[in-house]
């Protein structure tokens, strides 16, 4: 009998578990529908500032372009590494497939004889790269669940600032973009120096609309207003991408926790009614034996 009131209390201990997994599978199906709405909806203005990025830059002479401190290259000695994690866990393989791309990255730029710094967001983040003597320089956690331009302008500006300083002489990305539902990959791009995306294959060359007045100066304009937007906005982009992949990869591991709970309930249930059969059977034959011996 003891033996059954475990099996009972396993079973109900999983039961709870699965109506957990479950409840938080709901949530998080309900929240990554309206983050891939908002990350949809974000893309065609990011297309929109990049191909008005190239435009201007046709216009622009080379000489004023090489004066611009965000377009300046310089020998790499030293890279920092934007890397955006997640704050909370319970979202599968999420996280660590983010760190195990980083951690190859680091690797390859340190077997270059380049440093590395790390500017980490999402609390999963900082956890994971406390163990490793890298230099940490800035960490941004308890970021809103739906990101925001001011908190994409406070992670733009500070990596802008060590790129500007000369604290470091390149700066990449490394986050997750969101494809679907199923499906997210880790991207590792360049942030700083900003380099041109190439044009679409669709895309024709165009000039800047003449309908547009720029004041004072195109270069002005390019330097002070459109690289910073543009610096800014694929970091948010990023946050945006990064939020629906976890939302998404968040859904999948409790749909996968509670397929996974039922298998063991129906596995236990099962087990229950075999031990439950052999007792039985061995009372009944305990009942018969004492039966017969009375007889004899």
């Amino acid at each position: 009998m003891a033996n059954l009131k475990a099996i009972r209390n396993r079973i109900k201990s999983v039961q709870k578990t699965k109506k957990i997994t479950t409840a938080m599978k709901l949530v998080a199906a309900a929240k990554v529908r309206r983050a891939q709405q908002r990350t949809l909806a974000t893309r065609p203005f990011t297309q929109r500032v990049v191909r008005m990025l190239r435009e201007i830059v046709r216009e622009t002479q080379p000489i004023d372009l090489n004066e611009m401190p965000l377009l300046i290259h310089r020998p790499v000695n030293k890279v920092a590494l934007i890397i955006i994690g997640s704050d909370r866990g319970l979202c599968g393989s999420y996280n660590s497939t983010i760190f195990r791309a980083s951690l190859e990255r680091i690797k390859q730029l340190q077997a270059e004889k380049k440093e590395v710094s790390l500017i980490l967001v999402g609390l999963k983040a900082v956890a994971f790269f406390r163990q490793l003597k890298i230099e940490r320089s800035k960490t941004f956690v308890l970021l809103p669940a739906v990101p925001t331009v001011e908190e994409a302008k406070l992670i733009a500006g500070a990596a802008e600032e060590m790129f500007v300083s000369g604290q470091v002489d390149a700066v990449e990305l490394i986050s997750t973009h969101f494809i679907s539902m199923l499906r997210s990959e880790v991207v590792d791009q360049k942030y700083l120096p900003v380099e041109m995306p190439e044009a679409a294959a669709d895309e024709t060359p165009n000039v800047v609309d003449p309908l547009l007045i720029f004041d004072p100066s195109i270069p002005e304009v390019l330097q002070d207003q459109l690289l910073p937007k543009y610096v800014e906005n694929v970091l948010f982009q990023a946050l945006m991408e990064a939020t629906a992949a976890e939302l998404a990869a968040r859904m999948n591991a409790m749909s996968s926790a509670s397929t996974n709970a039922q298998e063991l309930i129906n596995a236990l249930t099962l087990h229950y009614n075999k031990a439950r059969q052999t007792s039985i059977t061995q009372d009944l034959l305990e009942v018969v034996s004492g039966a017969e011996a009375l007889k004899g």
